[in-house]
């Protein structure tokens, strides 16, 4: 652990580091940029040097909000259903992220790094939806320097307590070494609870394309409900005869619905994901029939059309 080498690499070239280490992060590769923030700024020299870095780390931060905006413009739903399935947690789902998007609007820009998850899907949401450039740029950048503001801030306001820490923790490698391996250790279990609770949640039993054909070839049809996302919805079309619902207002989507009608949930994501998590919630609020379609909305667009021939 040779945080000394890394001081002296910050104090050559600190502009360098932390623009790289910013832009990484924010592209979306695992490399954790708050540490090397909270460093910099322990080590800037003058508040001059400290606004130099906060100007970096701004400027890398936009510059990835931009590349992924104009991703999210171009490909719309499709990279962001590539990157549910790249998500840590399987349960997550875009649209989820995308309701929240659409309910704080060019604000969710500004604390969307302070979010878990977040950071890196709002920006190609906001392009997907066709959020106005120039204002994207405004929110970005405000998000980019609040965030790194208070990062390298927080550095420097604690310069000697982060030296001391840095001294303590070269003093004392072996230890430092087993916190870290705790705190790794730590987050494999939750990661495994995260798998446990997405597995239970997946024994809903699912509904195949085949029998809902067969279903919706008859009278009373299945109620269909749809959980793909605004951004999805509006580039593909609406389902014929489903209904549009966020997972924030699913109470309210269905409470119409009479409890005994068979209900299919769909969505567009991974291991249909938010469509079992809505079948579940559904089935808690006592629907007595609700199944997600498995395969979600790739099994619905098959080549063999739903309905009558």
């Amino acid at each position: 652990m040779d945080l000394q080498h890394l001081s002296q690499t910050l104090e050559r070239d600190a502009l360098g580091v932390v623009f790289i280490n910013v832009l990484l992060q924010q592209l979306g590769l695992p490399v954790p940029a708050v540490p090397t923030l909270l460093l910099a700024g322990s080590l800037a020299a003058t508040p001059g040097s400290l606004g130099s870095l906060a100007a970096a780390a701004v400027l890398a931060s936009v510059l990835a909000d931009w590349g992924w905006y104009h991703t999210g413009k171009r490909f719309g739903y499709r990279v962001l259903s590539g990157l549910c399935k790249l998500s840590i947690n399987p349960s997550s789902c875009v649209s989820q992220t995308e309701a929240r998007f659409l309910r704080w609007g060019p604000a969710s820009l500004v604390v969307a790094k302070f979010v878990p998850g977040f950071s890196t899907v709002a920006p190609p949401i906001a392009g997907a939806l066709r959020m106005h450039q120039p204002g994207f740029l405004l929110a970005a950048g405000a998000g980019g320097a609040l965030w790194a503001g208070l990062a390298l801030g927080t550095g420097w306001l604690l310069r000697d307590t982060v030296r001391q820490v840095i001294a303590a923790l070269e003093r004392n490698t072996t230890e430092a070494l087993s916190v870290v391996l705790v705190l790794a250790a730590a987050w494999l279990g939750w990661k495994f609870w995260q798998k446990h609770r997405f597995q239970r949640l997946g024994s809903v039993p699912r509904i195949g394309i085949d029998e809902l054909r067969t279903a919706w070839a008859r009278e009373p049809r299945p109620l269909l409900l749809d959980l793909r996302g605004a951004v999805m919805v509006a580039q593909t079309g609406p389902i014929d005869g489903a209904r549009v619902a966020e997972h924030s207002q699913l109470e309210q989507a269905v409470r119409d619905w009479p409890r005994n009608q068979p209900i299919v949930t769909l969505c567009a994501c991974p291991q249909d994901a938010g469509a079992i998590m809505a079948a579940r919630r559904l089935l808690d609020m006592g629907y007595l029939s609700v199944r997600p379609l498995e395969g979600g909305y790739e099994a619905w667009t098959a080549p063999k059309p739903l309905g009558p021939n």
